[in-house]
């Protein structure tokens, strides 16, 4: 079983799919991953030797942010624009969609469940 940055992949399928399990590589950036270490997309995980496993992780360890790195990069993006107190920030702090939809009578998703007020 391949495991790279944290993550298994699954044995069935094709490389350049079953990259994309791990957070922060999606498909173009595997196909990337895959070139540059010059193994074909359509080899599945379970044909991957050991020497092709670690070269793939070693690419991965030295191009891009991945899984825990990046989960926490966007953690403290999203701190640092609450500390700055601008519009983004001040949304996210409050819990209301932060990219421009209107709250009127959805955004339940970001608002929470229905609190219903001064009702007679």
């Amino acid at each position: 079983m391949a495991r790279i940055a944290g993550v298994d992949l699954p044995k069935k399928k094709r490389v350049e799919y079953a990259l994309t399990y791990i957070y922060g590589i999606g498909l173009k950036s595997s196909r990337e991953i895959l070139e540059a270490v010059g193994i074909s997309f359509d080899k599945r995980v379970h044909e991957l030797s050991e020497d092709e496993v670690s070269s793939i992780a070693k690419k991965i360890q030295q191009s891009y942010l991945v899984e825990g790195d990046l989960r926490k990069k966007v953690q403290m993006d999203i701190k640092s624009l609450m500390d700055l107190g601008n519009y983004r920030g001040i949304r996210h702090r409050k819990g209301l969609p932060v990219r421009g939809q209107t709250t009127k009578n959805n955004a339940r998703t970001r608002k929470g469940k229905k609190k219903t007020v001064g009702s007679k």
